[in-house]
């Protein structure tokens, strides 16, 4: 499938996850991708793989971001962290980390983008939001509170680049197979003394109807389809991949 030819993409969080599967996919649709993470070693590789481009950058530093001019036709804000406590012990600088990450950036990088895209009449802004962007779980103030706040700003975008034919939409899945999951099971396998298993379906999973771990290239895809011409009319929608967690 090549309807992404000619196209240009970027992806942020790119060298790994769900942001190296988008990456994947949006290639392998003929799109140019260029890879952008803090991770410079791990975006060059996979660049080189897929003959895109590496951009060795640190998101939280948002003044170098305010400058920016972004000629891309496809933007994926992927980039995110995760952090777990109760309120009373969330420590202000781990809070204004998150929202600086997953909102100020994302905004950063959307305002340096739109120019371009409304200049050819055509953008796809695709936010990874998550399950927490739509329903919050306790201990994570700072990334439900990041999440909902992409959701306003994907909206927002979806509302005032609708005339100019760039359509804004967030893929919101549930708990994703990822390093940073998995490590998260098996720690608390371990603490729990259970099987990883059992710490999938009655903690991780409780609330999905499905349970097993979102995989990354299922995420992938639904990218790639919104960044088609065929999700032309697709904008300021929130796509669920949370196996059924929302319909409760």
């Amino acid at each position: 499938m090549t309807d992404l030819a000619g196209r240009s993409a970027l992806v942020t969080g790119a060298a790994s996850g769900i942001g190296a599967a988008c990456a994947r996919e949006l290639s392998a649709r003929g799109a140019a991708v260029t890879l952008a993470d803090i991770d410079e070693v791990g975006a060059k590789a996979l660049a080189r793989e897929l003959g895109g481009t590496s951009w060795a950058v640190d998101l939280l530093e948002v003044e170098a971001l305010e400058s920016l001019d972004l000629e891309v036709d496809i933007l994926v804000n992927n980039a995110g962290v995760q952090r777990i406590s109760p309120i009373e012990d969330f420590t202000p600088h781990d809070f204004r980390t998150l929202l600086t990450l997953m909102v100020e950036a994302p905004f950063l990088l959307i305002r340096a983008a739109l120019p371009h895209m409304y200049r050819q009449g055509f953008g796809r802004i695709i936010n990874i939001s998550s399950v927490h962007g739509l329903r919050a779980s306790e201990f994570k103030s700072a990334y439900v509170t990041a999440k909902h706040g992409l959701e306003g700003l994907s909206k927002v975008t979806a509302l005032e680049g609708g005339r100019h034919g760039v359509t804004s939409n967030c893929v919101n899945p549930g708990y994703v197979r990822t390093p940073l999951v998995d490590k998260q099971i098996a720690d608390q396998a371990a603490a729990h003394g259970i099987p990883e298993q059992e710490v999938l379906e009655k903690i991780l999973l409780t609330e999905s109807a499905i349970k097993r771990l979102v995989e990354p290239d299922e995420v992938a895809a639904l990218v790639g389809w919104l960044a088609s011409a065929q999700a032309g009319m697709v904008t300021g929608a929130s796509y669920t991949m949370d196996g059924g967690w929302s319909a409760r």
